[in-house]
């Protein structure tokens, strides 16, 4: 019969096995749960880069410039009659200013969009999504920012030369106009009173605070220019700066456009870019010329001498000012020997008198 002291050391030699079964289970337990923490673990994929887009509303501004753009260079120097002269000093007064301003920098995006450079170099920071967030902010904190993106020279020079073929276009025909009116003279309606003044002015002021839609057929091209780069068949030499804040503010939208971030969710922050307050001074200074023009002419050949000059050519001269480039040498007026000329309104700065 063993002893107590045998059958004590028995039962501690036997705890002492369990303990260690036990540690070992808890050991091999542990290792087995870290050996699967160890595990790859499947990592969710970085959200996809956005796609170039610009908001509908944007591209609806960018359309309603081009229509009077396209509408007021289709006016004719021909004029028959009264009622055409008529139908010319409508088309002519027919923007509001704050939105042909907005329209033509909304048309700058788009081209600045044609530059397959300058989207790429603004794509370049559109994979990361915090470095998009930050260079999308520093755009709409400041536009010039813009300028130091890989690219921006050519996006520019488009923009540049886009506009300045509108203003060229829109002073050539002013100038075409201008002229008719010392033309005109030949023919004897020309000389005839327009009837109820005071309704074609206060018709003018109208026209000039009602928003344009643009063309629908315009309006989709455009939308399809900002996804298809080289489609709206653009050139331009690249430009250096500096840059006119209109040309600056066509490419930061652009950019934002790039970057996904000038969509109808990010609209109020991508509308205040589309304004300038050095151009949007010179084009309601043609307004308020055409004005005072109209309220002292009294025959058809005056109107369409208001019509040249302060809707077409100054019209003209505000966009290719906002473009960055220089006016177009102007030759003398044409008279004809033919014509007899009366007092024509001619304007000196923001005053009309009779000469």
């Amino acid at each position: 019969m063993p002893s107590f002291i045998q059958v004590h050391w028995q039962v501690r030699w036997q705890v002492r096995r369990q303990v260690r079964r036990a540690l070992t289970g808890a050991a091999i337990a542990t290792a087995a749960i870290l050996a699967a923490c160890a595990e790859p673990q499947v990592i969710a994929p970085p959200p996809p880069v956005p796609a170039v887009s610009l908001s509908p509303k944007v591209i609806e501004q960018a359309a309603a410039y081009r229509r009077y753009v396209a509408t007021a260079t289709a006016i004719s120097p021909a004029f028959a009659d009264g009622d055409q002269v008529a139908q010319g000093v409508r088309a002519g007064a027919a923007y509001e200013p704050q939105q042909l301003l907005r329209g033509a920098i909304a048309y700058g995006a788009v081209v600045a969009l044609q530059d397959p450079g300058f989207v790429a170099g603004v794509r370049a920071y559109a994979t990361d999504p915090t470095q998009r967030r930050t260079i999308a902010y520093e755009i709409m904190k400041d536009p010039a920012y813009v300028i130091g993106i890989n690219g921006s020279a050519g996006a520019a020079g488009l923009v540049k030369a886009a506009l300045a073929d509108d203003g060229a276009r829109l002073l050539a025909q002013g100038k075409a106009v201008r002229q008719a009116a010392y033309d005109v003279q030949r023919a004897s309606w020309s000389k005839k009173d327009v009837a109820d003044r005071a309704a074609r002015l206060s018709l003018a002021k109208q026209l000039s605070a009602t928003p344009l839609m643009g063309d629908t057929a315009e309006t989709a091209r455009l939308q399809q220019a900002v996804v298809s780069t080289g489609s709206l068949g653009i050139t331009g030499q690249a430009a250096s700066p500096p840059y006119t804040p209109i040309v600056v503010r066509s490419m930061a939208v652009a950019a934002l456009a790039a970057l996904g971030y000038a969509d109808d969710a990010s609209l109020q922050q991508v509308m205040p870019i589309m304004a300038d307050p050095n151009a949007a001074t010179c084009l309601n200074m043609s307004k308020l010329n055409l004005y005072q023009c109209l309220a002292v002419s009294k025959p058809h050949y005056e109107d369409v001498f208001c019509l040249g000059v302060h809707s077409l050519m100054d019209t003209g001269k505000c966009v290719l000012k906002g473009a960055g480039v220089p006016e177009p040498a102007e030759p003398a007026t044409r008279l004809t020997a033919a014509s007899p000329v009366g007092p024509i309104p001619v304007s000196t700065g923001s005053a009309v008198k009779t000469r």
